[in-house]
């Protein structure tokens, strides 16, 4: 998941993407689907709104679907959108995108800028597929130039399900709330067994350690996970690590994460 800094409704060309639509100016939306999808409000019109709702939402799932069946095996990246090229963790998510993808695993992103934008760049770089998982979000939209390969959805739940569905791994960079939310989705998932041979990496001691530290002597000191919890990520500084625990894609046809029979889907 993508950390977006706030900012007005903007892409480099000036416009906001909603769906297959674009807009700018006063055609930009005030909330977004999935605002209005939880916010009740008073009354009951939610209750002869919703319903209808469905119909969009299952639109998304056949479009996405439809969009990365045919992928191959891939790895998604993940970490904040405010770390430029400016910074360590912009080289080394490139780097690492770079040496996943010549090792024939396509990259999948949230496709915005920053983090998102070092992984589509490193996958380009390593002559893999380059995918954007764009979001609808009322302070900033579009997909960064180096997606070839990109789907927009309105609906976070959506979107998430295609993260998990088309990768075989997670490599978490330093990010903030969103970068948290499918770090612990995904621990949940393993650690629930909803998937399985699903490798999770913790780019960077330094930022990743405190977070750690916590886990075993909050959560584990209390019971509350066990000790086999904390050995479903790796945590590194090292790229040759990540890439080893990864491991090499497999080309071909029905090869990819949708077909793996080692893995159960949500």
């Amino acid at each position: 998941m993508d950390d977006r800094g706030q900012s007005a409704p903007s892409t480099s060309a000036g416009y906001y993407r909603k769906g297959p639509l674009r807009l700018r100016g006063d055609q930009v939306p005030k909330a977004t689907a999935d605002q209005r999808l939880l916010d009740r409000g008073s009354g009951a019109a939610w209750a002869h709104e919703d319903p209808w709702r469905v119909m969009r939402i299952q639109a998304e799932f056949v479009e996405g679907f439809g969009s990365l069946a045919e992928i191959g095996p891939a790895v998604a990246l993940f970490g904040s959108a405010r770390l430029h090229a400016n910074t360590q963790a912009y080289a080394d998510t490139r780097e690492i995108a770079r040496r996943l993808a010549a090792a024939g695993n396509a990259i999948i992103t949230g496709g915005g800028p920053g983090i998102m934008e070092a992984g589509n760049l490193g996958a380009v770089d390593g002559g893999g597929v380059s995918i954007g998982l764009g979001i609808e979000l009322p302070f900033e939209s579009g997909l960064n130039d180096h997606v070839e390969l990109g789907v927009n959805f309105r609906y976070f739940f959506v979107r998430k399900t295609m993260f998990l569905k088309y990768s075989r791994a997670f490599v978490v960079m330093p990010g903030g709330y969103g970068t948290l939310d499918e770090l612990f989705e995904a621990l949940t998932l393993v650690q629930t067994g909803k998937v399985t041979s699903f490798p999770i990496v913790l780019f960077g001691r330094r930022y990743w350690q405190g977070l750690v530290d916590w886990l075993t002597e909050s959560m584990l000191a209390a019971g509350a996970i066990g000790p086999k919890d904390l050995s479903l990520f790796t945590l590194t500084d090292d790229i040759d690590e990540v890439v080893a625990a990864i491991g090499p894609g497999r080309p071909g046809p029905g090869t990819g994460a949708a077909s793996e029979t080692s893995r159960s889907r949500p």
